[in-house]
């Protein structure tokens, strides 16, 4: 075979076979394909100049067609040849196109002219093998490989996605077609119908390739089928000859099919933007829509009439509270996040920043979330306000009707009694006790004048707290007014006729009226004592109880002086009873000047006796119930005055674990991620002080003097904490996006390269610079400033004028001042190539060279091209590009 030796270049495409061959004859079969495939390349370039070769170690003896073939292919003039047709013209030819070759940085040995113009066949095809090498495969490029290996890595990539195809050199693997096939498939799939052809039929495979190639790719058929099929092995230089064609053939489309690539990755980064601007949008109104309905129901402070039903309305709201509530607050943390990542990755894509809607800003929706909260509190005051005043308006009202009762019941008759007119048949005897017994019923209606003003006065109470059966409690209080104002009458009345009749009575009985005007007002001293160790009452503190237990005890203490007032009372009877028998009386045992009989007052005193250890027995239950309360109340301070700190200092610390956390981001992000998890973690103390707090609230304590913490703190500070920890992880999250986008060195990051750069300019160190620090650190970074230049720079660092930088704003600035993206030029270019160079596309190329999706995304939203070049339904391409870029439609 022909010895050649190459430059550094051309050895990278030698394989060990042109090693080995060097010194071996070169195989009949090989050789055979050589020559066929090497002439039909060469007339494939000489067709251009208008000739030909018909035999490649004869036409090529003279020089001449030889020059013209290194003319074609390089485009380039070579000297003039001799026109002589002795040897040594010949031999000059050669040389010509061999120094040519040569220039080209192809170093030939043991190639003659001598050899080429006695028509040697192998060192004709070595030479010619040369020319191809050089010329056809030497600078194929496919990313990091090139000539040899590059043809082979991209045969491998554009036959990959096809069955029965697996390309590992350029010998074997082409036998069968099915990798020819497939190149040809893969660029123009309208030529060959793939699934229809067969492994087993190598021969049909290999001539459909040939045939489609020649006549509409215009590849000449340089191989025959039967010979690569019966050789063991094809002849490797023939093959990459040929396929070298096909990767020349579809130079157009491989380009083509990179800015494909490139506007395909545009389009996707628009679309999964717009995907995150809706998806934001319909967040927003969802949480804008149901804090919009929520907010009726906790203005509505229609109150119930029923202590049951505002607590059902109490419980509700715990429901809302525990229930409805956390999913919102979580998904409020959840937009902010989507809305801070969505402006990451704008920035970082170099598009517009997103502007929601009219009223969805993030802003809209922590106003209205604030508008929500301040509501909410109303709400809750109001409620326990209202269960408070339903509390005391049961207790009023059944305190009401109690004394409305004992003093119906002692009024009972009474009007009556008054009106009777039996002083006028009546004895002397008689009329004055019934004088006196008037007398005895007037004292005790004095006494019960109090109780009739404390009953006006319960009523007047319940008016005021706007009791919901005022009107049967203003009636029946009108009715005893009505009837006391008509007892006093017809006593006054009754008064003024016995007084008329007084002086016609002389004998009264002292002790008959003795015991009357004593026992009178000890029997209301025990009613009012039987009235008082029956009262109601509400406390709501083991302060308030001791002072009932105190009046209680104080009570007791003058039983036995009333006891020594009802013995002396007993004794007046004893003593009319003593007289009656001394001298001979027949007593009636009626009393005529009251109805207290001694047994009354017995009667009376014992169910007094009775009633006191029931009295002292429920002051101690409802001891025991402050005292269950007072438990509470500590148990929920204990908590609280627990969890309120550590919600307090684990704020803290979030402010400041960004700064402490050490190593990579991603580091920082597993550290978050854990503390996160901690403080989840500790969610069971709230829940456990939420039930104490629901114990509490069933109790009826709305007081507590043992913290300052109330649960209401607590769930703010709650929720404060969980948004927090998410911002900061969402903080690293984007420090991740920034870095892995833009190009930032995790070693960079670590040695605090941007970070220093800051600090070192920081005056203040608060975190931002002024201009003036801010221009310091550029110049000390390298950058030659004008104020025109640093003006630009500003508007890019400080959109906002705020007049300072942060350290955020710094890091996008360095990082995009280095960062290759994609700009509105780059993608009209693309689409400029898969246009042919048109100022306009159509719908047919489009769908053509972009995947369905794509296609169809940039249809939907290319506007019509106005040009008069244009084809109908022609589209503008470059409007669209350009709008990439601009204002968003969300």
């Amino acid at each position: 075979f022909v010895v050649y030796h190459c430059s550094h270049e051309e050895q990278q495409y030698m394989t060990p076979e042109d090693e080995w061959d060097r010194d071996l004859l070169l195989d009949p079969a090989w050789e055979k394909q050589q020559r066929k495939t090497f002439t039909a390349w060469c007339n494939s370039h000489l067709r251009k100049a208008g000739t030909q070769i018909e035999n490649i170690e004869d036409d090529f003896r003279n020089g001449l067609k030889l020059m013209l073939l290194l003319e074609v292919i390089s485009g380039e003039r070579l000297p003039k040849p001799d026109k002589g047709k002795m040897r040594f013209h010949k031999i000059a030819n050669v040389n010509k196109a061999l120094d040519f070759i040569c220039s080209k940085g192809v170093k030939l040995v043991s190639i003659g002219a001598e050899e080429i113009v006695d028509g040697n066949t192998k060192m004709t095809l070595g030479m010619i093998w040369t020319i191809i090498l050089r010329f056809a495969i030497q600078d194929i490029s496919v990313e990091e490989t090139s000539a040899k290996e590059g043809l082979l890595l991209w045969c491998q990539r554009k036959t990959a996605p096809y069955r029965n195809v697996n390309v590992q050199n350029f010998h074997i693997s082409w036998k069968d077609g099915l990798a020819l096939c497939a190149l040809i498939h893969r660029h123009r799939p309208d030529l060959i119908d793939y699934s229809k052809l067969r492994k087993d039929d190598p021969i049909g495979n290999l001539n459909t390739a040939f045939e489609v190639a020649e006549k509409y790719l215009d590849i000449p058929k340089m191989l025959d089928a039967e010979d690569i099929v019966n050789t063991p092995k094809p002849d490797e230089k023939a093959i990459m000859t040929y396929v070298s064609c096909f990767y020349h053939a579809f130079a157009g489309a491989e380009q083509a099919e990179t800015a494909a690539n490139r506007i395909c990755k545009v389009l996707a980064v628009n679309q999964e933007n717009e995907k995150l601007m809706e998806e934001y949008e319909k967040l927003a109104s969802e949480l804008l829509e149901w804090i919009r309905k929520t907010i009726p129901w906790l203005e509505n402070r229609t109150a119930e009439q029923q202590m049951r039903a505002m607590q059902q309305k109490l419980e509700d709201f715990r429901d809302y509270r525990r229930i409805h509530k956390p999913p919102r607050v979580q998904e409020k943390c959840q937009l902010e996040i989507n809305f801070n990542t969505l402006q990451t990755k704008l920035r970082l894509s170099n598009r517009p920043a997103f502007m929601p809607s009219e009223g969805k800003m993030v802003s809209d929706i922590a106003n209205a979330w604030k508008g929500l909260e301040q509501v909410e509190k109303g709400y809750e005051e109001w409620l326990l306000t209202e269960i408070r005043r339903l509390e005391r308006l049961d207790h009023l009202a059944e305190k009401f009707k109690q004394k409305c009762s004992l003093h119906q019941s002692w009024t009972s008759g009474k009007e009556e009694l008054l009106s009777m007119k039996d002083y006028e048949s009546a004895s002397l005897m008689e009329i004055r006790a019934l004088m006196r017994k008037h007398e005895a019923f007037e004292s005790d209606l004095a006494a019960h004048q109090d109780r009739v003003e404390q009953i006006a006065a319960i009523a007047q109470e319940l008016n005021e707290l706007d009791y919901h059966d005022a009107s049967s409690v203003n009636a029946r209080c009108q009715g005893i007014c009505d009837q006391w104002d008509n007892l006093g009458t017809l006593t006054q009345k009754r008064r003024d006729s016995l007084e008329r009749v007084e002086k016609l009575w002389e004998t009264i009985d002292q002790l008959y009226l003795e015991f009357a005007k004593r026992a009178a007002p000890f029997n209301n001293w025990m009613d009012g004592a039987m009235e008082d160790l029956q009262d109601m009452f509400i406390v709501h503190s083991t302060e308030e109880i001791h002072s009932l237990i105190t009046a209680h005890d104080q009570f007791k203490a003058t039983l036995p002086e009333a006891d020594k007032e009802r013995m002396a009372t007993m004794g007046i009877q004893s003593e009319i009873v003593k007289i009656a028998q001394t001298y001979g009386i027949k007593l009636s045992g009626v009393n005529p000047y009251t109805n207290l009989s001694p047994q009354d007052i017995t009667n009376k005193w014992e169910a007094v006796k009775h009633l006191v250890p029931l009295r002292d027995q429920m002051l101690q239950e409802e001891v025991a119930r402050q005292q269950a309360n007072e438990r509470l109340r500590r148990q929920f301070a204990a908590q609280a005055n627990i969890i309120g700190p550590w919600i307090q200092t684990k704020m803290e610390e979030i402010g400041h674990v960004s700064v402490d956390i050490a190593g990579s981001l991603e580091e920082q992000m597993n550290n978050l991620k854990q503390y996160e998890q901690n403080i989840i973690n500790y969610k069971s103390n709230i829940d456990k002080l939420e039930g104490d707090h629901q114990l509490s609230q069933e109790s009826l304590i709305f007081d507590n003097k043992h913290t300052n913490y109330t649960m209401e703190h607590i769930r703010v500070g709650w929720e404060q904490l969980l948004t927090t920890i998410a911002r900061t992880i969402n903080e690293v999250e984007n420090q991740i996006l920034t870095r892995d986008a833009k190009g930032i060195s995790q070693e960079q990051l670590n040695d605090g390269y941007f970070e220093e750069g800051f600090t070192c300019n920081d005056s203040d160190i608060n975190g931002m610079m002024d201009p003036d620090d801010f221009r310091a650190c550029l110049i000390s970074m390298g950058y030659d400033l004008g104020e025109v230049e640093f003006a630009r720079i500003m508007t890019l660092v400080d959109s906002n004028n705020t007049g300072v930088v942060t350290f955020q704003a710094f890091i996008d600035f360095m990082t995009r001042e280095t960062a290759e993206t994609d700009t509105a030029d780059q993608v009209m270019a693309s689409f400029k190539i898969l246009a042919s160079d048109k100022a306009y596309i159509t719908v047919d190329e489009l769908r053509r060279e972009l995947p369905a999706e794509q296609a169809e995304y940039c249809i939907s939203r290319m506007t019509r091209y106005v040009g008069a070049d244009g084809p109908a339904g022609a589209l503008d391409y470059i409007s669209f590009s350009s709008a990439l870029y601009g204002e968003s439609d969300l």
